[in-house]
């Protein structure tokens, strides 16, 4: 169970589970951070914000998993 004054669990995941961006993640547009459509497969799931790359089918339906057919 977690405790809510437990720092060393919040620490642990901040720095060690979470992943990090890397440069192929975002792009910065008129100072807003876009996420790209790669960040988002790699996240796994829609976070629901309306992301201009969302490349999940139904788009922006949070925890949403099933990703849009390739059209090649």
């Amino acid at each position: 169970m977690k405790r809510d004054d437990d720092w060393i669990s919040e620490l642990h995941y901040k720095e060690f589970t979470k992943p990090k961006l890397s440069g192929e993640d975002f792009y910065w547009k008129n100072g807003t951070m876009v996420m790209t459509e790669q960040y988002h497969k790699k996240r796994g799931s829609c976070c629901g914000n309306g992301c201009k790359h969302c490349p999940f089918s139904p788009p922006h339906l949070k925890m949403n998993k099933k990703l849009k057919e390739d059209k090649s």
